[in-house]
C-alpha cells in the first residue's frame, strides 16, 4: 500500500520558496507542500492562490499547531530561527530550519537539545549535501582516488546588489554577510566531501558603504581534522561562482561551479597535471532531493545527512570565523 506524501508547511515564505523550493516540491515523491505563513498577509494569500497551496495560515502559531502539517520547514531570516524552530518543536512538528542555523553557537545547541528532549527529527537546509557533485567528490576521497586529502578551496561568489533579499544587510536580522550566507555552504560543503571537521579559524574580512555593519568580502583559513589546511573564500561583490577543489597526495580533485544547481557542473580528477578523468552531472534536483530525504527520515527509514547537529557544527565555525575578524587571531571551533 503506497504511503501518502509527508506534509510539509513552509514558515516565512519569501523568494527563496518561490524560487527554489516550489519547483522542487513538484518533483518530490514523497513530501508535498501544504501550507505557508509569511508575515505580509495579503502577499501570503496571493502567494497561496497563485501557487496553489491549501492552507494559508493566518498566524505562526496556527501553523505550527495544525493537524494538517508533519513538517515545519523554515525560512524565516536567521534571528527568526531559533523562536521559530522552538515554537514548531513545542507542537511537536519535525522541523527543517534553512542555514545559517541561527545567529550563533548558543542558539543553535539550544535549537538542536529541544529537539533531542523532544525526541523530534531536527535538519538543517544544507541542499548542496544533495548534489551529485558533491556526492561524486566525496566518493572519489573515500576511494583513496587522490591519496590523502591535503589542501582544499571553496569559493562562493555573488552579488548582494541585485539580490532581493534586503535583509541580508541587516545585522539585527542576518548572522552576517556571506560569511554566513554563503561561506557557511563552502564550509559545510569541506566538511561532507573530507568527512572532516574545522577545528581553528583565521579570518581576513571587509565591509564597505552597501554592507553596512556586515562583512562583504572574506577570506578564512581553516585547520580542519585529518591534517587538512582549507580556504574558503566568499564575496557577496562579485559575480555569481562557486568553486570546490580538493588536493590530495596523488591527485586533485576540481568542480566548477560545484555548488551550483543551474547549469552542469564538470568534475574533473588530475594527477600530475593530467586529466585522469572528467564527469558532467546536473544538480537541479537537489532540493527534491533534500525533501524527499527528510520525509524518508520522518518516516524512520533513513538518517537525514543534513542534521541539526551537522547545522551546530557548522555555527561553531561561523562563531570562530567572526571571532578571528574581530581580535585578528587565529581562533579555535
Amino acid at each position: 500500500m503506497t504511503q501518502s506524501p509527508v506534509r510539509f508547511a513552509i514558515l516565512g515564505f519569501g523568494l527563496h520558496a518561490v524560487r527554489r523550493l516550489l519547483p522542487a516540491f513538484t518533483k518530490c515523491e514523497e513530501a508535498t507542500l501544504v501550507g505557508m505563513w509569511r508575515r505580509d498577509q495579503a502577499a501570503a494569500a496571493n502567494d497561496c492562490a497563485t501557487h496553489n497551496i491549501q492552507h494559508c495560515f493566518a498566524t505562526r502559531e496556527e501553523l505550527c499547531a495544525s493537524p494538517e502539517v508533519d513538517v515545519v520547514f523554515i525560512t524565516s531570516p536567521d534571528a527568526m530561527h531559533k523562536d521559530d524552530v522552538l515554537l514548531a518543536l513545542r507542537h511537536g512538528k519535525a522541523v527543517l530550519c534553512e542555514k545559517p542555523l541561527s545567529m550563533n553557537t548558543a542558539e543553535a545547541e539550544e535549537m538542536a537539545e529541544a529537539a533531542k528532549a523532544a525526541g523530534l527529527l531536527f535538519g538543517v537546509g544544507q541542499n548542496f549535501r544533495f548534489n551529485h557533485s558533491l556526492d561524486w567528490m566525496r566518493e572519489q576521497v573515500a576511494a583513496g582516488r587522490i591519496g590523502q586529502p591535503q589542501i582544499a578551496h571553496a569559493q562562493y561568489a555573488y552579488p548582494a546588489a541585485t539580490s532581493s533579499r534586503k535583509w541580508i544587510t541587516d545585522a539585527t536580522l542576518a548572522c552576517g554577510g556571506p560569511i554566513a550566507d554563503v561561506g557557511v555552504h563552502c564550509i559545510d560543503a569541506l566538511r561532507y566531501v573530507l568527512g572532516e571537521d574545522v577545528v581553528s579559524v583565521s579570518t581576513l574580512a571587509r565591509r564597505d558603504d552597501s554592507s553596512g555593519k556586515v562583512d562583504a568580502v572574506a577570506s578564512l583559513q581553516l585547520e580542519m581534522t585529518g591534517g587538512v589546511y582549507a580556504n574558503v573564500t566568499a564575496s557577496a561583490r562579485a559575480p555569481y561562482r562557486t568553486l570546490i577543489e580538493i588536493m590530495g597526495s596523488d591527485g586533485t580533485l576540481v568542480a566548477e561551479n560545484g555548488l551550483t544547481v543551474d547549469r552542469p557542473v564538470q568534475l574533473e580528477l588530475r594527477r600530475a597535471g593530467e586529466l585522469v578523468e572528467t564527469v558532467t552531472v546536473e544538480n537541479g534536483d537537489g532540493y527534491t532531493r533534500m525533501l524527499d530525504g527528510f520525509a524518508r527520515a520522518f518516516r524512520g527509514v533513513e538518517t537525514f545527512v543534513a542534521s541539526g547537529d551537522d547545522g551546530v557544527r557548522n555555527m561553531r565555525a561561523l562563531d570562530a570565523a567572526y571571532k578571528s575578524w574581530r581580535t585578528g587571531l587565529r581562533e579555535t571551533v
